[in-house]
């Protein structure tokens, strides 16, 4: 598997739980520190600190360095580099999509006919 392919499949971990979306979510408003992004969450700070470091490996959060606490932000460039890997696809559901509309204006056409 090459470089590429191993970050994407990081990034799709990651993502794969909801308190990590839920995460990234917030940090979309802007920094927040471990005990801000915990609030909302009924989990030790601990739990939270390992979801952390999930998202962290994975390229979507950076914690920065000031005073004395590391606020996260949110790190965008591995949701855009999911966001081209899904564009390859978007021909493919856009002709099932079209398909899909015939078929219920064929099904639509054969009820109003029988009507």
């Amino acid at each position: 598997m090459n470089g590429d392919n191993d970050k994407l499949s990081q990034t799709f971990a990651a993502l794969a739980n909801s308190t990590r979306r839920a995460i990234l979510a917030r940090l979309v408003e802007g920094e927040a520190t471990v005990n801000e992004l915990a609030e909302p969450f009924n989990m030790s700070l601990p739990a939270i600190s390992k979801h952390i470091k999930v998202l962290e490996r994975a390229g979507l959060i950076t914690r920065g360095q000031k005073a004395q606490y590391r606020p996260c932000t949110i790190n965008v460039t591995p949701l855009r580099e999911i966001s081209r890997w899904t564009e390859q696809y978007r021909p493919i559901w856009e002709a099932r999509f079209d398909r899909m509309d015939e078929y219920i204006s064929q099904i639509s056409s054969k009820e109003s006919d029988n009507e």
